[in-house]
């Protein structure tokens, strides 16, 4: 088979898997890679229930995919936290892309889909926009962040020369003569106005890039990143933990920066759920969240990150040999291009500096973006949508339940001015001032 060849396979087999996967995400049932036992043997004794706070039912189907920041609720599988809390035939199960993960959720557990999942951040959003299949609204709740920090920015080998890092700019030379010489440019992301989407739009834009018209911007499913970089059918890739490492442990590219560079602290992913599931079972959407707090704060712990990697390693979970996670997961970065950085304050957080918190400053920042981006219509009302979405009243209602000392529990909904790499300030309370100065954009 021609390098050519293999390159339109690689991305027309893609393409044909996520479209089955699509179509049975809304006709037969859920399209999973793998499924988990759904009592697990726990490893936590069972809390003291107080039988008027007992979760109405004890099950619920969660969604994940395979990326470390999936590990709060895999860990909390694994160690018995939703059995702990009442919540003993939870299913863990592994959906194959982001799409995949929508359509199970719009759909439901009684359609042979899920109740809940690790999505990125903006997909609540969008979902209860009408972004689904069906183009119906399907009400979601953010029920805690996951994360901050813990993705990245990989580029091919080709530009290594070019030493680019959080600048964009040498790019926009070498695109332009790439472009010229009938070279179809691609970035990969995760899925149109997700998390992924908005870092790397934000970095080409900042760099004077143009995306969609200076190159494509494309979604491709986390697990086939390193895949098609390695044959050659995209110049850069935006994802999440373990895919930038395993890219540069291959020899088949390089990360330009780790995204706690572009933003430092930034959210990433969160726990959300149907909001009918939760709005039916109160209690049981608490003790979820409770255990998923649980599981963040153990994550955190430096002494349980070799085991967290050893356990979101195996096969039924993510299938990934655990020397591609562990050492990002420690805040070791190996770019890839000769530079190395040893416990950096930017990796993966879990549950340090409030990044377990649902800041809805964070949410609005996400609105703001997509409609910078033509996803979601300018006339939207952000601020009436974060309200109805983010539930950080869930959140607060859990922390205290299991012990979190009241410094620990933020009093206030905003984290204040946010600024990126480029010196731009993001103020949640004047989103459209931040909008109206931006260079780059589609409105």
């Amino acid at each position: 088979m021609s390098k050519l060849s293999r390159r339109k396979f690689l991305f027309t087999a893609a393409a044909a898997t996520t479209g089955t996967l699509l179509a049975h995400g809304c006709s037969t049932g859920p399209t999973n890679s793998a499924k988990t036992a759904s009592s697990p043997a726990a490893t936590t004794p069972a809390a003291n229930i107080n039988p008027a706070d007992a979760p109405e039912v004890n099950t619920a189907k969660l969604g994940f995919i395979a990326l470390t920041d999936s590990a709060p609720l895999i860990v909390a599988q694994e160690k018995g936290l939703f059995a702990k809390y009442g919540m003993t035939d939870v299913k863990v199960e592994k959906q194959a892309s982001w799409p995949v993960t929508r359509d199970n959720l719009e759909i439901g557990s009684g359609g042979g889909g899920i109740d809940g999942a690790h999505i990125l951040t903006p997909m609540p959003y969008l979902m209860t926009l009408g972004q689904t299949k069906t183009k119906q609204p399907v009400p979601m709740y953010i029920l805690a962040r996951l994360n901050t920090n813990g993705q990245a920015i990989s580029l091919g080998n080709t530009y290594k020369e070019l030493k680019v890092g959080l600048d964009s700019t040498p790019l926009k030379e070498a695109f332009a003569k790439a472009k010229a010489e009938g070279k179809e440019l691609k970035a990969a992301i995760t899925l149109p106005g997700g998390t992924h989407d908005m870092w790397m739009r934000y970095w080409l834009a900042a760099g004077g890039i143009i995306p969609d018209e200076d190159l494509s911007v494309i979604p491709v499913p986390p697990p086939q990143m390193v895949a098609n970089m390695k044959t050659g059918n995209m110049e850069a890739f935006c994802v999440g933990e373990p895919w930038n490492a395993q890219l540069v442990n291959q020899g088949a590219g390089y990360t330009a920066f780790v995204t706690g560079e572009l933003w430092k602290d930034h959210p990433e992913k969160a726990f959300a759920m149907r909001s009918d599931w939760v709005d039916k079972n109160p209690k049981a959407a608490k003790a979820l969240t409770m255990a998923v707090q649980e599981a963040q704060q153990w994550c955190d712990k430096p002494e349980n990150k070799e085991e967290m990697c050893q356990i979101i390693s195996q096969s039924k979970w993510f299938k990934v040999p655990a020397k591609d996670i562990i050492e990002r997961s420690k805040g070791n970065i190996d770019y890839g291009d000769g530079r190395t950085q040893q416990n950096s304050p930017l990796l993966m957080k879990f549950w340090a500096d409030n990044a377990s918190y649902p800041y809805k400053s964070h949410d609005l920042w996400f609105l703001t973006e997509n409609i910078r981006w033509g996803y979601i219509p300018a006339d939207t009302n952000t601020k009436e949508l974060v309200d109805k979405v983010n539930r950080e009243d869930i959140w607060k209602e859990a922390a205290k339940t299991i012990g979190v000392a009241a410094a620990q529990i933020p009093t206030s909904s905003s984290r204040g001015v946010e600024t990126f790499f480029d010196g731009v300030k993001f103020d949640p309370e004047k989103p459209e001032e931040y909008l109206t100065n931006l260079k780059i954009k589609k409105v």
